[in-house]
């Protein structure tokens, strides 16, 4: 390993001009910390009027990735596919996230912070799941300090997936329920996983934290929270969970996106989206969505739009 001296006043977040990224480029930049983003899209419009400096997140070029880190103290990575699409996959993600903590060895980076799920599992049958274990286990494996943060279901201004559920119940009169709709979900508030991400980067040692808010709601009460805020009398039907996949697909064909996936819909059936950890987030999900309902779901946020198109 290269040892450069990494500058304590220095952090690298991958996807800053994103989503999680910005909350924690944001909270760092707050406490005079310099940040770096590493981004894929260099085009994307800077929420930062240009105090972010950037770099390629160019995982073919990995000498290039580990100059770009170097005097960093800490990365913070959020990289990550939500689904398979062309020639990203699952299995490429977990190459492209070993690059970069190599990367980062390389350049003497002093900690990474990264961004999980909860119930990662590297033996897990899903996709999704099995392959945020295997980068976990990469990680673990690598030899810098590190912090992995295990966050459920993410909810913020941002958010596409809680944004598009109010979407569909607020223009449909029947949503489909998976199941019986009585498997736990433990919502985490975007800038409350930032502020336990920033607050990893001078730790010592390694941790594994499951990163949740201060609520525990079944699915179906999430969603009738949901519609009790917005207003609508939208139905809610328990439907088969391959049923209701193949209805949000149609919805998919409108909007030209991927609604829900395979992986998503058995992870949240099976409580994968769950956790009995102490609470590491104060905000709560109720209050939130009281406080946006005139705004949430009015207009569709598109996965694909944000990611994959140009």
């Amino acid at each position: 390993m290269t040892q450069l001296g990494a500058d304590p006043s220095l952090a690298v977040v991958t996807g800053a001009f994103s989503y999680t990224g910005k909350y924690i480029a944001r909270r760092l930049l707050e406490q005079g910390i310099a940040v770096k983003t590493l981004t894929g899209h260099p085009n994307r419009s800077d929420p930062f009027g240009g105090r972010v400096a950037t770099a390629p997140l160019d995982f073919s070029n990995p000498g290039r990735l580990a100059r770009s880190l170097e005097g960093a103290h800490v990365l913070f990575n959020t990289y990550w596919v939500r689904f398979p699409r062309g020639q990203t996959t699952f299995e490429r993600a977990v190459e492209n996230s070993t690059i970069l903590f190599q990367a980062a060895k390389q350049a003497g980076v002093g900690r990474i912070v990264h961004v999980s799920i909860t119930n990662a599992s590297s033996r897990s049958g899903l996709g999704y799941f099995r392959g945020k274990g295997q980068v976990e286990e990469n990680l673990e494996a690598l030899g810098v300090p590190h912090t992995i943060l295990r966050p459920a279901l993410v909810f913020g201004d941002e958010d596409i997936l809680l944004n598009n559920m109010a979407w569909a119940l607020r223009r449909f009169p029947v949503f489909p329920l998976p199941g019986r709709g009585g498997y736990p979900v433990r919502p985490v508030y975007v800038d409350d996983l930032a502020a336990l991400a920033v607050g990893s980067a001078f730790s010592s040692g390694n941790a594994v934290v499951d990163a949740v808010g201060p609520e525990t709601y079944t699915f179906e009460a999430l969603l009738r929270l949901l519609t009790e805020a917005l207003g609508v009398p939208t139905r809610l039907a328990p439907t088969p969970p391959p049923l209701a996949l193949n209805m949000t697909r149609l919805i998919g064909l409108f909007t030209r996106d991927v609604v829900l996936t395979r992986d998503e819909i058995e992870g949240l059936t099976a409580g994968l989206l769950d956790s009995d950890a102490p609470p590491t987030g104060e905000t709560s999900l109720r209050t939130w969505i009281q406080d946006n309902a005139e705004t949430l779901g009015r207009t569709y946020a598109s996965e694909v739009d944000r990611h994959y198109r140009p």
